[in-house]
Order: structure tokens, then C-alpha cells, then sequence
């Protein structure tokens, strides 16, 4: 729900908007149990659910580029032109700044509630996670067996 509150946000002030799936390459672990194609549908089922001009927003995944001065580069490769940025993460902030890129805050939506980490802790603890994201989102990820596989994930067979 913070990122659709995020994103209706930012549509209020720009004419397009491109969502860029971060760490597109990463699956399977604790902090990015989903693909980046079960992201992306995430994504545009929440965003179905509103009514927002879908017609004005680009997903597009992103893998990582470890060498910073890389960084910059590869997404603009990736995405639509784009003028502007809308980011918190500091590196990422920095990296564009420095490309000459304005960039932006994005106003957080009750941060404690609505956070990813958040959500993979209940959801690890057998605990009500489906109300902190739409309800779309829920039903992807029961359809798809999300919670088995985050809990997969964070077993061990060390002793």
C-alpha cells in the first residue's frame, strides 16, 4: 500500500511515470522472494485496482550494476527517457544527482505499517500481512504459493 500511495503521488506531478524494478536479477531470497516478472504483475494488478490512467506508467525490471559509475547508465538503458527522479535510497539519489538529473523525495505512507520487510515478517509469522497490500497483491501471492516459498527460503538445515 506505501508504494501505490507513492506512486499515486508522484502521478499527480508528472505526466509519465516509469516504475523501475530494482535488483530485477535477484529471486528466491529472503529480501526479493519474487521474480521480477511475479513483481511487475504485482504491480500492475494494485494499479488496476485504481483508477489511475494506466496509459501513463511504464514497469520496467532493472537489474543491478555493481560498479556506481555504471549505474546511471544502465537504467537510462533500460527505461523510457526520463527527466526526473523520485528515490530515498541515498546511493541511487546521489548517482543521478551527480548524472544532472533532478531528483526528488518520495513522501513515505506510514513507514512502519507499510513496509516489504514488514510485510515477509508476518507473513513469516503466520501473522495478517493481507490487508497491508491491495488486494490483488494478496491474491497473487496465495495464488502463486508466495508464503510456502518465503518460508522455504528461511529455513536452514544447518544444526
Amino acid at each position: 500500500m506505501g508504494h501505490l500511495g507513492a506512486i499515486k503521488e508522484v502521478l499527480t506531478k508528472v505526466d509519465e511515470l516509469v516504475i523501475v524494478i530494482g535488483s530485477a536479477q535477484h529471486s528466491h531470497n529472503l529480501k526479493n522472494p519474487f521474480t521480477a516478472g511475479e513483481r511487475l504483475v504485482m504491480i500492475q494488478c494494485s494499479l488496476c485496482e485504481t483508477d489511475l490512467d494506466l496509459d501513463r506508467v511504464w514497469i520496467v525490471p532493472v537489474p543491478d550494476m555493481h560498479r556506481h559509475m555504471l549505474w546511471v547508465s544502465a537504467v537510462e538503458g533500460y527505461t523510457p527517457k526520463f527527466n526526473k527522479l523520485y528515490s530515498n535510497e541515498p546511493l541511487t539519489r546521489r548517482l543521478f544527482i551527480e548524472a544532472g538529473y533532478t531528483v526528488e523525495n518520495i513522501s513515505l505512507f506510514d513507514r512502519q505499517t507499510y513496509s516489504s520487510t514488514f510485510v515477509r515478517e508476518k507473513m513469516l509469522k503466520d501473522e495478517n500481512w493481507t490487508s497491508l497490500v491491495p488486494k490483488s497483491v494478496s491474491e497473487f501471492i496465495n495464488k502463486i504459493d508466495g508464503v510456502n516459498r518465503l518460508k522455504d527460503l528461511a529455513r536452514t538445515d544447518k544444526i
